[in-house]
């Protein structure tokens, strides 16, 4: 969707001074640990995927959502889907604790401790088929669509309506926009290059790679 999250481009917010990587601490205080924590072991509830958990974070008033911290946008984006699948109440939100039991479909869904390690290494594979023929291959000329979804969308504004060039095909994924949506459906992948010059101006003499899905372009 178009949001305060996709800040590619956007006017009037100053330069962005990221710090390195390896000069970065994982966490920047103790409480974003635990953030992480719930908002993983609440995921293992089974009541959404990570694209409805990204779409959650997303729908925050865009004030709120510049106004917080990588970790509080996360925490409010748990919020959201808690009270929404109805695993709390906006009541037991407020409190902190539980005011009814939990249902019994959710307290069956555990793991012990020692198996958390092997599950989080395993991660969860999004390579999904599709029987949709592939339009494009490598070098061909690509526009990205205009399009501005009110959903969840992984194609960010800066690149739509620009012409770019296929350097790289990925195989077929799900499709982030419909898995926000609970629908599971696989769609070629492709990586699309940039050229810095037409997206952020003259004097801008980089490359610029996206992953983009197929729906997401159209032959140049």
């Amino acid at each position: 969707m178009n949001g305060a999250h996709d800040l590619g481009g956007m006017h009037g917010l100053g330069p962005i001074n990221p710090e390195p990587e390896r000069d970065e601490p994982l966490f920047h205080a103790e409480w974003e640990k635990r953030a992480l924590g719930l908002t993983l072991t609440a995921g293992w509830l089974g009541q959404w995927n990570i694209d409805v958990s990204r779409h959650a974070r997303e729908r925050q008033h865009p004030v709120t959502y510049l106004s917080n911290s990588y970790y509080e946008n996360w925490l409010a984006g748990l919020e959201t889907l808690l009270v929404e699948k109805g695993i709390v109440t906006p009541e037991e939100l407020e409190k902190g604790m539980a005011l009814t039991p939990a249902p019994d479909a959710l307290t069956s869904k555990r793991a012990p401790a020692s198996a958390v390690e092997a599950i989080l290494s395993s991660g969860g594979p999004c390579d999904l088929p599709t029987d949709d023929p592939q339009d494009f291959q490598v070098g061909d000329r690509v526009r990205v669509i205009q399009f501005n979804p009110t959903g969840h969308t992984r194609a960010p504004r800066y690149v739509r309506g620009h012409i770019g060039t296929i350097s790289d095909y990925h195989g077929s994924f799900i499709l982030p926009d419909e898995n926000s949506k609970g629908n599971k459906i696989g769609q070629h992948l492709y990586n699309v290059s940039f050229d810095g010059n037409i997206l952020w101006g003259s004097g801008n003499d980089s490359t610029v790679h996206v992953d983009l899905w197929q729906s997401y372009l159209e032959k140049a």
